[in-house]
């Protein structure tokens, strides 16, 4: 026992003078715990982390991270699925049996016994920026549809190429206009939606758009846009009756001619006739009869452009008009009458002179 506790003290003496001589270095520690922390993760096998109830930060902004960018997709896709819609009202009537008969390869089948309307479908018209993703296989298609009565509506075309499009309409239409309505709009494909369609602000949300949801839509918006144009001109008619009856006021006359008021008369007839018989605001939709979902469609966008309630302005200010036509023209009628019993009256003048001429001729040639 004493041989070994007096080796175990020999032992002991040597490590504490091994231990004295080793310089303490203050960085020696950080030095080993760098060299660790520059190990790849892949070859620390016992790698273990102390536990703490705080959340980790890291993982936070990785889905933070994450989140943004899938924010980020969800627009850029939503913005690849929105197909521009535009529609211009250029002329009074459009020649549709010729149109079809020199375009017949792009004029799209027609399921409607009389349409007012011919839908055209284009491949290879676009410009290079203009590609979107319209519909299945559709990518590169670009569809116009015109109307009898002068309006034209665009799928999938940009500003850049509308101009191409609407010469093509110029070559068969009549009555051109010196400055033609515009408007625009958007639908957006979303083949995930939960109903057939969703409304939104300038804009409507369809799983597909296809041929039939085409002509529904440019059927509304080519109402709504000959809707402005109609308007606009019984607006100048109103204020023209409007000055008439200002100057009644200041004079109690008015300084009309019967032709200027026929022409007015014919106007207002040809406006109403126009936008009841031509643009057809109260005809049904044969493929909105056939199936509800492209029913709800119209009934959407009917709704959203007050085309009811525009049509009723725009009966009333016809109205308005035809109230003034008829007291005009009963004013004239009466001038006319008036005039009529003044030359009765001179003539009945005449006569009496010639009457009186004739008796004091008679009597002074009788002999004495």
């Amino acid at each position: 026992m004493g041989r070994w506790r007096a080796a175990t003290n020999f032992v002991a003496r040597i490590i504490a003078a091994k231990s004295r001589s080793i310089p303490q270095n203050p960085l020696h520690k950080i030095h080993i715990f760098s060299s660790l922390a520059s190990v790849p993760p892949r070859i620390q096998f016992l790698n273990f982390r102390s536990f703490s109830a705080a959340p980790a930060t890291y993982p936070q902004y990785v889905d933070d991270f994450e989140y943004n960018n899938n924010l980020h997709k969800l627009d850029d896709d939503e913005e690849i699925g929105k197909i521009p819609v535009k529609a211009y009202f250029l002329c009074t009537s459009i020649d549709l049996k010729r149109m079809q008969a020199e375009n017949s390869a792009d004029v799209l089948p027609s399921s409607s016994r009389s349409p007012n309307h011919i839908a055209l479908r284009f491949f290879n018209l676009l410009s290079q920026n203009s590609a979107r993703g319209f519909g299945e296989k559709t990518n590169s298609c670009s569809y116009m549809v015109v109307f009898q009565y002068g309006s034209t509506v665009l799928f999938n075309v940009e500003d850049d190429d509308v101009e191409y499009y609407l010469q093509i309409v110029r070559r068969y239409a009549s009555g051109l206009l010196r400055e033609m309505k515009k408007d625009d709009y958007a639908v957006k494909e979303k083949p995930l939606l939960v109903e057939d369609m969703q409304g939104g602000a300038d804009h409507i949300v369809l799983k597909k758009l296809d041929t039939d949801s085409i002509r529904i839509i440019g059927s509304v918006l080519g109402q709504s846009i000959a809707l402005d144009y109609f308007v606009s001109q019984v607006d100048g008619m109103v204020e023209e009756f409007a000055g008439i009856n200002r100057e009644m006021e200041k004079t109690g006359t008015f300084t009309m001619d019967r032709k200027k008021l026929f022409q007015l008369v014919g106007k207002a007839n040809s406006n109403i006739a126009d936008v009841i018989l031509k643009v057809g605001i109260f005809e049904r939709s044969e493929i909105a009869w056939r199936d509800a979902k492209y029913a709800q469609i119209l009934e959407y966008l009917r709704e959203e452009y007050e085309v009811s309630q525009r049509f009723g302005n725009l009966n009333f200010k016809l109205k308005f008009v035809e109230h003034n036509i008829h007291f005009l023209q009963e004013v004239l009628q009466n001038r006319k009458s008036d005039l009529l019993e003044w030359c009765i009256i001179v003539l009945l003048a005449v006569e009496n002179v010639v009457c009186i001429y004739e008796i004091v001729r008679d009597s002074t040639a009788i002999p004495m």
